[in-house]
């Protein structure tokens, strides 16, 4: 289908939106001087359709989240019916409601064994607030008040809040007051592309690990309360660690009695052929952040799972709780996400990742690995990258850095087709639901626009 479904005047909001819109994550002055936003109207399957009736592929669910794919009418209904009923209550003052008491048990069947309890927040950045909370509170509740300090990682991502970014660890963030936590500090990635230089992987992520027990020292093991980390960093460069650092990460965190806090947003509810990276990477959390996948973008939601170990201790010694969010667990958002885990369910979508198409879009992938402005590809499951260099055997960037993902990204905005550029990696995390021939098609338009970016780069 290409026909439009309603008739908007493309122009005027674009003037309306260039008017009256501030975006997120967006340079104004650079999108006004190109002439304004891009009006996208519906969506269907893994296509989107903007104004002018495009009909564009969109190779990264939305936002990491649309893991059911568009236009999915047992989500609009489940929303609709709950409206009806409930459209609002809160879950504060002893208060609660189905969608919130149905979903929490959902979710926490889903998860490990040890973990039995869910807190409803509405977004990965506002569950990472909650998560750092939870944290305090924990060891102020077992008796270790001084157990302040967390640890985080350089080019992570948790998210846009004070906490968020502070969590986080982007600099440009950092710079426009997200470093503002003076008890959150950062170690370095496991980025074996960019840092590891001659080193093995292996050996590399031994290193990458050790940093943590480094930072635990130097701060004093009896101060330093958790690590928080994305089992692969999404917006960082779909960053991938070698098999040997999640295991000695965990042994750190064990050792030296730190949580573990795993940050699932992207990774969660299919995204590596697992309903968790947690299952894919063997790591064993005290916390898991929630969000995207939850109910595929259809409404905003994000959960913290928690810990037995957290839960009882907190639910036995601390009293009040003083956190939470108006919208915590509200009816539609839960009615909406437990459908959309129902359609994960019913259509074996996580089963088709791990068997299907994320084994052939990591066979599919290769065919960049001998493009002259390649170093390196990578992917799990129906998440990927594509590095970008100038130089392949020295693995030399381009100067200044995202102007090489700038320039392909744009090239596949051209061609109908969306590709994330985070630096100069081009990243891509398309729905759960797309098949074979898509990502053949998604491929073929990345080998144009690579094609065309090596030229304005000069390396063709």
């Amino acid at each position: 289908m290409t026909e439009m479904i309603r008739n908007y005047d493309v122009e005027a909001l674009v003037r309306s939106d260039t008017a009256h819109h501030l975006h997120p994550f967006t340079d104004h002055k650079g999108l006004h001087g190109e002439g304004g936003a891009r009006i996208i109207t519906r969506a269907e399957g893994v296509y989107l359709y903007d104004g002018h009736g495009a009909r564009i592929l969109d190779g990264m669910a939305g936002l990491w989240c649309v893991n059911v794919g568009y236009g999915r009418k047992e989500l609009a209904e489940a929303a609709y019916r709950q409206m009806l009923e409930l459209p609002f209550y809160n879950t504060f003052f002893k208060t609660s409601h189905p969608p919130a008491i149905e979903l929490a048990d959902k979710v926490a069947s889903k998860l490990p064994a040890n973990f039995n309890r869910v807190f409803f927040a509405n977004s990965g950045s506002e569950a990472n607030d909650t998560n750092l909370r939870l944290v305090h509170h924990y060891w102020q509740c077992a008796g270790k008040p001084e157990k302040v300090n967390v640890i985080s990682r350089e080019n992570a991502y948790h998210g846009s809040t004070v906490a968020g970014a502070a969590l986080g660890g982007m600099k440009p963030m950092h710079k426009q007051g997200g470093a503002l936590i003076p008890t959150i500090h950062h170690i370095m990635q496991p980025y074996w592309f960019k840092d590891g230089g001659d080193t093995d992987p292996g050996e590399f992520g031994l290193k990458a690990a050790k940093a943590l027990e480094d930072k635990i020292l130097e701060l004093g093991p009896d101060t330093v309360a958790a690590f928080i980390a994305e089992p692969i960093q999404g917006a960082g460069g779909v960053i991938i660690p070698p098999d040997t650092y999640w295991p000695e990460i965990q042994r750190i965190c064990r050792d030296y009695d730190v949580l573990l806090i795993c940050d699932e947003v992207i990774c969660g509810f299919g995204r590596t052929g697992n309903w968790f990276g947690l299952e894919t990477f063997g790591i064993e959390p005290d916390l898991i952040t929630m969000a995207k996948g939850l109910s595929s973008g259809y409404l905003p939601i994000a959960a913290c799972g928690v810990s037995d170990r957290i839960a009882d201790t907190i639910m036995a010694n601390g009293g009040e709780f003083y956190h939470g969010y108006t919208y915590s667990g509200h009816p539609a958002a839960c009615a909406v996400a437990l459908a959309n885990i129902e359609l994960l369910e019913k259509e074996k979508l996580v089963e088709k990742v791990a068997t299907e198409t994320g084994p052939y879009l990591a066979e599919a992938i290769k065919r960049f690995d001998d493009h002259p402005l390649v170093g390196e590809t990578r992917s799990r499951g129906l998440i990927g990258a594509i590095e970008l260099v100038k130089d392949k055997k020295t693995r030399e960037r381009f100067k200044p850095d995202g102007k090489a993902g700038t320039v392909t990204r744009d090239h596949f905005f051209k061609r109908n087709a969306i590709m994330r550029s985070c630096g100069d990696v081009m990243v891509l995390s398309p729905p759960l639901i797309i098949e074979k021939t898509e990502i053949d098609a998604l491929f073929d338009v990345a080998e144009q626009a690579l094609d065309a970016a090596a030229k304005d780069l000069g390396l063709m």
